[in-house]
């Protein structure tokens, strides 16, 4: 069925746009990644294969360096608790993650990455540098910039 014209504002409004944007984003920073010769080969064949999705890069965007709780990495991300916890135990069976107690409370645990998982956060970094550089050559370097500068000021602080 054909939208009306007062109907293909759905179809372009800048939430839309925004959406797709992240969502070809996203994609070539995994394609990056299940190419790239630095990534431990069982991960490059599952983001090969599309198992590593968007929603695992949530992890590797959100875990801190020096390991988060589980309610914490669910906040940063923007999930429940109960989906980032199935994520993450996803990304334990795959060696990217490990649990291991909180020093700060013996009741809590801590999700830290593994060294398989630190290789596939570089990995991530060189991606997104890279993706970012196609993003910038297809647009043009002012365009991204105001673009970056844009969005920066609409999603407000970084968390």
């Amino acid at each position: 069925m054909l939208l009306q014209p007062d109907d293909a504002w759905r179809q372009t409004h800048l939430g839309r746009l925004l959406g797709h944007a992240m969502r070809r984003f996203d994609e070539r920073v995994l394609h990056l990644m299940a190419n790239d010769p630095e990534v431990p080969l069982g991960l490059s064949n599952l983001a090969a294969r599309a198992q590593v999705g968007a929603a695992h890069i949530h992890i590797t965007r959100h875990l801190a360096l020096q390991g988060s709780r589980l309610t914490e990495l669910a906040e940063r991300a923007g999930m429940t608790k109960q989906a980032m916890g199935d994520l993450v135990t996803q990304c334990e069976a795959w060696g990217l993650v490990v649990r291991e107690p909180d020093p700060q409370d013996a009741r809590a645990r801590q999700v830290r990455f593994t060294p398989t998982g630190l290789a596939w956060l570089n990995a991530f970094r060189t991606a997104v540098q890279q993706a970012e550089a196609e993003f910038r050559a297809e647009v043009g370097a002012e365009v991204a910039t105001v673009v970056a500068l844009g969005l920066e000021a609409y999603a407000g602080p970084a968390a």
